[in-house]
């Protein structure tokens, strides 16, 4: 594998828009929840072992993972979580090991809002934080999600503080303006990735 960019962000951050302004550079984009997704689809193992765990109520009528009443019953129930996770982060990290092996961009870009507490940096030569300071992560996220300002801040409480996800970064780009501001961190960023993709 060549240079592997991890991309990551709390909540609200942004990921989404950089990992986009990446891929029309031509970048191959592996994103996490994209995969997360994929191997809880209906016939994959990790759904039937979900099912197993948690019992019926988490499957849905057509019998698709009901994420949401999932995604509330790990909120107030940290031993749900840790069994979850123990179901399919290897399971995740096998895909995207594989998607990021069959990348053919100079560089390739790993996006996961759980780079660092899912151990997914390990799979990557840098890691780019998306920052944005928390009353905008908030107001952002809300409006995105049409969810309350409450909701938001338990979802930003169980993530990594800002201040240690910093702490992990390579690099640092601030999303505090409006997205001609974000592209023009991340266009020296694109430079300088490409250059490296060829000492690698």
């Amino acid at each position: 594998m060549g240079l592997i960019i991890g991309l990551t962000g709390g909540i609200g951050s942004g990921k989404t828009a950089a990992s986009d302004w990446f891929a029309q550079q031509g970048i191959t984009v592996v994103d996490a929840d994209v995969v997360a997704r994929e191997i809880v689809a209906p016939g994959e193992p990790a759904l039937s072992d979900i099912r197993q765990a948690f019992g019926n109520w988490v499957l849905q009528p057509d019998g698709s993972l009901d994420r949401a009443a999932l995604r509330q019953h790990i909120f107030s129930h940290p031993d749900a979580r840790t069994m979850l996770e123990q179901i399919t982060h290897p399971r995740i990290r096998q895909r995207i090991i594989s998607q990021l092996q069959h990348a053919t961009s100079p560089y390739v870009m790993l996006v996961s809002p759980l780079l660092i507490e899912s151990r997914q940096h390990e799979l990557v030569n840098r890691v780019l934080l998306v920052d944005v300071p928390e009353h905008l992560q908030l107001s952002r996220a809300s409006l995105r999600d049409s969810q309350s300002s409450e909701a938001i801040a338990k979802i930003m409480q169980v993530q990594m503080p800002r201040l240690q996800r910093q702490t992990h970064a390579d690099d640092i780009v601030v999303n505090d303006g409006d997205l001609t501001h974000l592209y023009s961190q991340l266009m020296p960023l694109h430079q300088q990735y490409l250059a490296l993709s060829n000492t690698i």
